[in-house]
């Protein structure tokens, strides 16, 4: 079972915002040995900060040909500021790891991380039944 665990965005990581000195050392070491622990726990399978969404854009699908919106997007509480991706045998093998993640913001007001749950393969068959699309998508071979 893969786990997104997803940093929500606040008014300070859209500002691109570290703390100075000693605080932001003990951040980023906070969060490198977390993600150290879950290598060697065996669960990690990727992690990243995201830039500021200024430097993103969003597609729009409706009528017509899809529109390019580029950032930055008013509603930060609505963005991703960096996630880990994770692979555990249980939901409560998750919640474990995701309630030591870090506080990303120490000091800086309240912080969300959420965490979703991927769907693999089987749960699309399972809900949609056999599709040629699902066994092109295992072709690709991408975990």
């Amino acid at each position: 079972m893969r786990f997104m665990i997803m940093v929500r965005a606040t008014p300070d990581t859209e500002a691109a915002w570290f703390p100075e000195g000693e605080a932001k050392q003990q951040l980023f070491q906070s969060m490198a040995d977390y993600h150290d622990e879950l290598a060697r726990a065996g669960v990690l399978l990727d992690a990243s900060g995201l830039q500021p969404s200024s430097k993103g854009w969003r597609i729009r699908y409706g009528t017509g040909a899809p529109k390019v919106i580029d950032g930055p997007f008013a509603e930060s509480k609505e963005l991703i500021a960096g996630y880990t991706l994770i692979e555990c045998r249980s939901r409560e093998e998750a919640l474990e790891w995701s309630r030591r993640f870090p506080n990303p913001m120490p000091g800086r007001g309240t912080c969300e991380i959420e965490v979703r749950q991927l769907y693999e393969l089987e749960d699309i068959e399972a809900i949609a039944g056999p599709l040629d699309a699902v066994e092109q998508f295992r072709k690709l071979d991408l975990r």
